[in-house]
């Protein structure tokens, strides 16, 4: 990447004058020994953070006009003597060539930023082999899990978290302060055996969509089958009638709105059961179950893929005459957006109800004793939005507004609400309100 490009990167020093206490108050120098793509955008960005940058590099001469004007690109051991924290942005395989600066490292902070190619490659994690390499010095593992682009282009279009460990609590202080004069927020780890897992966390694919889409192919997998029962097997036995064509498509096309429908309703649902949980307890204070909290935590994920089996249905169903995909079409609508969303909701059950009503009670629907798949989708739904209307009742959801404003049950607090017209009024509340 060109020298100009990099002295110029999103994140202007306009934001640096805009929040002087951003600023670092003795503009503190800060070393890097490597002069790789992240060590370069490492500088830039401690550069226009106010930071005085030190590259150390074994080419210095033919690095030089890769890094901002303001650094300073010399050779290793001069960057080592002239700070007392240092980024080493260097492979794991490289930490040896370093052994030579022992004696100037000794009593320095050294960041560790590097990861692996694969999760738990190494027995032990490239902090702890480095702190192995330099007893003398102090090792902290942090910044691994921010990419080149996020350092030049500012927190706000990437990752703002920077995960910190080291068994040093004054070094693990400074490095936290450096994070957030360059806009980030810090994470405390704790001790560096937790860089091991702070090391894997950048080679981990999606991990917040694992459970949703397990959850999404484990439904679809059901009511494929049961579908396939009705739709293939039933005819295939009862009437000696072939209908395996209908797999690949009529099947898959009657399976995809179920799958997108429940799917919307199990967005909905783990805030009934927050709901309820605050209601029992009577404060907003105690923590959800583990289970329920992981629940309220993949809400999002679990939304676009309902807008996704919707999305698909939709296209399925280009493959088949207009009458045979009318009857899903109002599900498509089943986007996540919180208002939208249930009411997209809300209008796919109305129709799901006034499509099977006359069909529920009809003995010929029901193929080996096994009601209409959409009859099934129904369950979760109608326990969703019957539940939201009861915690629309004005007595319950006034209740429930004051404890999310911070009223506990059994004890005695003052509390303001905004009212109908918008302006907030004072109370006071106790167990007995």
């Amino acid at each position: 990447m060109p020298g100009g490009d990099m002295a110029k990167p999103l994140l202007g020093r306009r934001n640096m004058e805009s929040n002087p206490d951003l600023t670092p108050a003795a503009g503190r120098t800060v070393g890097i020994l490597g002069s790789g793509d992240f060590a370069r955008s490492l500088a830039t960005r401690l550069v226009y953070s106010g930071f005085q940058v030190v590259v150390g590099s074994r080419n210095p001469k033919r690095c030089a006009g890769l890094f901002p004007s303001a650094a300073e690109v010399t050779a290793q051991a001069d960057a080592a003597k002239k700070t007392d924290v240092i980024f080493v942005a260097v492979f794991r395989e490289h930490y040896s060539t370093l052994c030579d600066l022992t004696d100037v490292l000794a009593g320095k902070i050294l960041v560790d930023v590097s990861n692996n190619t694969e999760i738990n490659h190494h027995k032990e994690s490239n902090a702890e082999y480095l702190a192995s390499l330099f007893p003398a010095c102090t090792v902290v593992k942090g910044f691994n899990v921010i990419s080149a682009w996020t350092l030049q282009s500012g927190p706000r279009d990437g990752n703002k978290q920077v995960l910190i460990c080291c068994d040093n609590q004054e070094a693990k202080r400074i490095v936290a302060e450096i994070a957030q004069v360059m806009g980030f927020t810090p994470v405390d780890m704790g001790s560096l055996s937790s860089a091991c897992e702070i090391e894997n966390i950048p080679l981990r694919l999606l991990p917040a969509w694992k459970i949703p889409v397990f959850l999404a192919l484990g439904l679809f997998l059901c009511f494929y089958t049961y579908n396939f029962i009705r739709q293939v097997l039933h005819p295939y036995i009862r009437e000696q009638k072939n209908r395996f064509y209908k797999i690949p498509v009529e099947v898959v096309n009657s399976t995809l709105p179920c799958v997108a429908y429940v799917m919307l309703s199990l967005v909905y649902l783990p805030g009934v059961l927050a709901a309820s949980f605050q209601l029992h307890y009577g404060t907003k204070y105690r923590r959800f179950p583990d289970w329920l909290d992981q629940w309220l935590q993949h809400r999002k994920q679990i939304g676009l893929l309902s807008f996704f089996c919707a999305a698909l249905h939709a296209v399925y169903s280009l493959c088949l005459p207009m009458r045979r995909s009318h009857r899903y079409q109002l599900i498509n609508a089943a986007i996540k957006q919180s208002t939208l969303g249930f009411i997209a909701l809300v209008v796919s059950t109305l129709h799901t109800l006034t499509f099977g009503w006359t069909r529920a009670f009809d003995e010929n629907q029901y193929k080996f004793y096994l009601p209409p798949s959409y009859t099934l989708t129904l369950l979760v739904p109608c326990t969703v939005i019957l539940a939201k209307i009861f915690f629309h009742l004005p007595c319950i959801h006034q209740r429930l507004r004051r404890i999310r404003n911070g009223w506990e049950k059994g004890r005695y607090v003052k509390f303001t609400l905004p009212s109908a017209t918008g302006e907030y009024s004072s109370g006071e509340s106790s167990s007995n309100v």
